[in-house]
């Protein structure tokens, strides 16, 4: 709301009227009239004297034009800007970003002093009594009184309330009282002088003028927070800001406005007077009024709904499509989720359904295969069986005759009835075995020796054929090796095995009818190889030799190899078949984790 000091206004006087009178065209009555609207601070008289060097420069400069001088308040050139009432317009720096938000004002050239930046000009000085020692900083001020010209000061007390703030200090809560004393500023001084108020915030370099008019001496006044900034010639308080600008009005012409800044650009300067320069950057005022929330962002301090809008539209209208845009995300999630989970509930109990037929179908197929084996094995079944039968009827009826005789001795007794005893448990075991093998279980996985389950499987078919051929086991793992597996299972692997080999040497010489077994350890593996001597079989057979239903047997089924790699593969190892490396015939082998458990 002032102009600093420094610049020293240009007073009218009677060289200055006689330049006027002189420059005076009449015809200028005929041009167009032009009001440049100006802020008058100090007043209508100090504010003719200080502008009328200006309008008569104007007037001199653009003949074709009449410029007059319009003094102002700050609410009536406001009224004048409306009613466009005024065509330029000259006011300092807070009220122009004002006028400029509320009715589009735009600067064409800013005031330039002699030795100071246009951009860096206007400042601000808080004063107290040299003998208040507890004064020595902004902070200082809380709790205390403080005067200032109005709230909507510029230099007067908008630039030092925004400093009080950054140093903790908010004048609206912090301080004791704040006392808006109006113009002329030396008031403020002289309350200050008088002790009225702590301390009092004044245009920087009004001080100075003060001293230089000898109404104040230095040694009176100290500065809070002294600053120095761009060699300015006066004491400060807060940083600097840019001087007055002159700008135009929307409905100015313009080509009018570009004449007036030409001609302002053109504009010499005097040695304690003004200048123009181009258009300072006024961002550093935005700033200020906008940490502040006055002028143009006064609506910062409303609290109502209608303010936080217009403050945080933007965030407010991108929090909201966020939130519409997560409220139908989170639907179409929620609606997949359902859907989804209801298909993963079909497609689970599909898949349990699908395992349940399918153990079902394997373990009937194992059975199947077991009584398969059992059924091949059943000619030699009832030879075996009737070995022991023939010897116990045999014992029996020796027993018989010799009673008749008379010839029936304890120790014949004892004889008959050891041998008809072992016959018979001989003939139950040959039972037990293949109702153990053929009936149908569960499985369960224990830790199972391979080699005692090789064992038991040639005894089984030993015990089943009336001239057995030699089945030999080569062992070749310790003690400890354990495999995880269903016992019963592996061993029906192996009988079908087994079963394989006896058939390859059939009707060959007796020394190629052998089998031999062997079990080894290979790296984290156990391998069982079950190699016989018979006619093998060609690659083309080999390819095919796993597929369902494919045989090399004329009464064969083409399910006992498959169904074997099955149960392997389902206990996490492999069966394959390779032609037998020591000669003729095949090897059959297949592959098992190795478990190292204590036995």
């Amino acid at each position: 709301m002032d102009i600093v000091d420094y610049k020293k206004t240009l007073r009218p006087s009677w060289l200055v009227g006689l330049i006027a009178l002189f420059c005076f065209n009449p015809s200028q009555a005929l041009g167009k009239d032009v009001a440049i609207g100006v802020f008058a601070y100090q007043g209508e008289r100090a504010s003719t004297s200080d502008w009328n060097p200006l309008i008569s420069y104007l007037n001199q400069a653009l003949p074709e034009h009449h410029f007059r001088l319009e003094n102002h308040n700050a609410e009536s050139l406001r009224q004048a800007i409306a009613g466009e009432g005024v065509d330029l317009v000259i006011t300092n720096p807070g009220h122009y970003i004002t006028m400029e938000a509320e009715f589009g004002l735009s600067r064409i050239a800013t005031l330039e002093s002699v030795g100071v930046s246009a951009a860096k000009a206007l400042g601000s000085v808080v004063l107290v009594r040299s003998d208040r020692s507890d004064l020595k900083e902004l902070s200082d001020l809380a709790g205390k009184r403080v005067a200032a010209v109005a709230p909507d000061a510029f230099g007067g007390y908008l630039l030092a309330a925004q400093e009080m703030l950054r140093n903790g200090v908010d004048p609206a809560s912090d301080l004791k009282e704040i006392r808006f004393i109006g113009l002329p500023m030396n008031q403020i001084v002289e309350a200050v002088q008088q002790g009225k108020v702590d301390a009092g915030i004044v245009r920087a370099c009004v001080p100075e003028q003060m001293v230089r008019e000898k109404r104040l001496t230095p040694a009176e006044f100290r500065v809070l927070s002294p600053r120095q900034e761009n060699q300015f010639p006066c004491a400060l308080s807060t940083p600097l800001y840019p001087d007055w600008p002159l700008a135009v009005t929307r409905q100015t012409d313009p080509v009018l406005a570009k004449q007036v800044a030409r001609a302002l650009l053109s504009m010499p300067q005097a040695a304690d007077g003004m200048g123009w320069t181009v258009p300072a950057d006024y961002q550093p005022v935005h700033d200020l009024y906008r940490e502040l929330r006055v002028g143009p962002y006064a609506y910062l301090r409303e609290i109502t709904p209608e303010g936080l809008v217009r403050r945080f539209w933007p965030w407010l209208l991108g929090a909201l499509m966020a939130l519409v845009a997560w409220i139908i995300h989170t639907v179409r999630v929620e609606h997949l989720v359902h859907r989804r989970t209801a298909q993963l509930g079909d497609s689970l109990h599909a898949r349990e359904q699908a395992e349940s037929c399918m153990r079902e179908s394997q373990e009937q197929m194992e059975h199947l295969s077991r009584l398969s084996v059992l059924g091949e094995l059943s000619g030699n079944l009832a030879h075996e069986l009737n070995q022991p039968l023939t010897t116990i009827g045999t014992y029996a009826r020796t027993v018989l005759r010799r009673q008749n005789s008379g010839r029936l001795t304890p120790e014949a007794i004892s004889e008959a009835c050891t041998q008809i005893v072992n016959e018979a448990e001989r003939a139950g075991g040959i039972v037990q075995r293949i109702r153990h093998f053929a009936k149908k279980r569960v499985a369960v996985r224990d830790p199972v020796d391979l080699v005692l389950i090789a064992k038991e499987a040639r005894h089984l078919v030993v015990g089943m054929l009336a001239h057995p051929p030699e089945i030999h086991i080569d062992n070749r793992l310790s003690a400890s090796f354990r495999v995880l597996a269903d016992g019963p299972q592996i061993q029906q692997v192996l009988l079908n095995l087994l079963k394989n080999a006896l058939d390859a040497g059939r009707n060959l010489r007796p020394e190629r009818q052998g089998i031999r077994v062997i079990v080894e350890a290979v790296d984290n593996w156990v391998h069982l190889h079950v190699i016989d001597r018979g006619c093998g079989l060609e690659a083309p057979q080999l390819t095919h030799l796993f597929e369902p239903f494919f045989t090399t047997k004329p009464d064969g089924l083409g399910l006992g190899l498959p169904i074997c790699k099955t149960i392997i593969e389902a206990h996490g190892g492999r069966l394959w078949a390779e032609p037998n490396a020591d000669g003729p015939g095949m090897c059959f082998s297949f592959s098992l984790p190795h478990h190292d458990l204590p036995t």
